[in-house]
């Protein structure tokens, strides 16, 4: 069973300033992970992250999400490609830090898109790595594109990609990023709530209520995010899907199973357990 992981690029950096990495929450996540996989050395898990501040700046800068013609000036791309590399480096020596044997692979020399979506892309590599007991770092990266010359491959399409590798097939995906899904956009509504449970019951009205993206972000936000989350979901009813805080205990319980009373789970099927039945019952906080 195979965990995937995803630092969002709102945590690891600040997304309205350009290339700002947040060193003190990297080390504290990549530490979250090394604690949680020395509880359960069994954890087979492939970590990814956002580019953040770093390749959102530069593809906005140079409309990279937007395309290119073949004749144009693709400076912007191999800047914007630099850019998320340089956030990568950073995520993958706090990994080697903390003695997480993590390697790290740039998608974009492998991957291609069409009209926006990932349709070819070498894993067998990320296999390989699984099996030497190695820990995958995949990030947001450009990549060519068949329809409009180049694109943003987002964490989450690589993300999708990979759920459909069988070797790979994750049974949880776990976001960290924003405390929770609400039901409005927490950092302009105080009235905002926390969900707690989405599944085929509420997914349409959560859609309804999701925003942006609190920063820049050529990638769609928290809408894009939930949309493509739920298409895994109905393509995989066993997959899990966890929204959580970059709080590092919190990080650990879930990838140690441990009931917890924050954050959004996305599943199939509606909330059955005393787990979600309480954790509704918990007064909302922003983030």
């Amino acid at each position: 069973m195979t965990t995937f992981i995803k630092f969002g690029g709102s945590v690891i950096t600040d997304k309205r300033i350009a290339e700002s990495a947040d060193h003190a929450a990297i080390a504290r996540m990549a530490q979250a992970v090394a604690t949680a996989r020395k509880l359960n050395p069994q954890l087979r898990l492939v970590l990814s992250h956002g580019s953040g501040s770093y390749g959102h700046v530069a593809a906005a800068r140079y409309g990279i999400h937007k395309g290119l013609a073949a004749d144009a000036d693709w400076f912007g791309f191999a800047a914007t490609s630099a850019a998320a590399l340089r956030l990568n480096r950073l995520v993958v020596d706090a990994l080697l830090a903390v003695d997480i044997p993590a390697w790290s692979l740039q998608p974009s020399t492998t991957v291609e898109t069409a009209q926006g979506q990932v349709v070819a892309w070498q894993t067998d590599h990320i296999v390989q790595a699984l099996i030497h007991g190695l820990v995958p770092v995949v990030h947001g990266d450009v990549s060519f594109d068949r329809g409009q010359g180049c694109t943003i491959a987002s964490t989450e399409m690589l993300l999708q990609w990979l759920c459909g590798v069988p070797a790979l097939a994750p049974t949880r995906i776990i976001l960290v990023g924003e405390s929770a899904v609400y039901t409005a956009d927490p950092h302009k509504d105080s009235h905002a709530q926390r969900i707690p449970h989405i599944h085929r019951d509420n997914i349409q009205q959560v859609l309804g209520g999701a925003s942006g993206s609190y920063g820049i972000d050529v990638t769609g936000g928290m809408h894009s995010k939930l949309t493509l989350m739920w298409r895994l979901v109905t393509q995989n009813p066993l997959l899990k899907v966890c929204f959580v805080a970059p709080d590092a205990q919190l990080l650990i319980d879930v990838l140690s199973d441990t009931p917890i009373e924050a954050g959004t789970i996305m599943t199939m099927n509606p909330p059955n357990s005393d787990q979600f039945q309480n954790s509704s019952k918990i007064a909302p906080k922003t983030p």
